[in-house]
């Protein structure tokens, strides 16, 4: 037997424990901004998706006014850090709410390493990171969601395979519902099939 649930009759909180624990697993964008007066930010986002591969665009989602949602509008720039499974406790620990001004890199202490293409600072030890300038944002409800172009790709070359990153070895973290963390299982290749008509 299904149990019914009209969002519109329900307490958001309960929604939104509701759908993050059914639309799983979800992969974090693990985004370092810089504010306006020079502040690194680093905080988890798992709202996060591919939108376009042509041009190459990204997407998180902040669920509210975060400080990464603000240091994106102030400076329209970020990166998108792969969240490896090897440094979950730090990625947890820059998902605290900490003051405005407060830099999670250093709060965390997480080692920062400059940008390619843009001022906001990558995490040294993740893979892949992902330097965005700011596309658009659309604003749905009590969320936004941020659109960057990607403007250049920095990947570690010891977690490529035949120049492919390898997903074996960037282990990455994935949400789920409540305080739990999905890590790499069992990988299965299946080639799609081509239509024969």
């Amino acid at each position: 037997m299904r149990i019914d649930v009209d969002p519109a009759r329900t307490d958001p909180t309960a929604v939104y424990r509701l759908l993050t624990a059914t639309v799983v697993p979800r992969p974090i964008a693990w985004v370092s901004t810089r504010s306006a007066d020079g502040t690194d930010n680093l905080a988890p986002h798992s709202f996060f998706t591919i939108a376009s591969v042509n041009p190459p665009v990204v997407q998180f989602t902040s669920v509210g006014r975060k400080d990464s949602l603000r240091n994106v509008e102030e400076t329209g720039e970020f990166v998108v850090n792969l969240a490896p499974e090897g440094l979950l406790e730090q990625i947890n620990a820059t998902a605290t709410d900490f003051p405005r001004g407060t830099s999670e890199f250093d709060a965390c202490g997480v080692e920062r390493e400059p940008g390619h293409r843009v001022k906001v600072p990558r995490v040294a030890a993740s893979p892949v990171a992902l330097e965005c300038e700011l596309h658009s944002t659309l604003r749905i409800g009590d969320s936004t969601v941020v659109f960057g172009r990607v403007v250049h790709v920095a990947v570690d070359e010891a977690f490529l395979d035949d120049g492919h990153p390898e997903v074996t070895r960037m282990r990455p973290l994935t949400r789920l519902g409540k305080n739990e963390w999905g890590t790499l299982g069992g990988v299965r290749e299946l080639a799609r099939i081509p239509y024969q008509g």
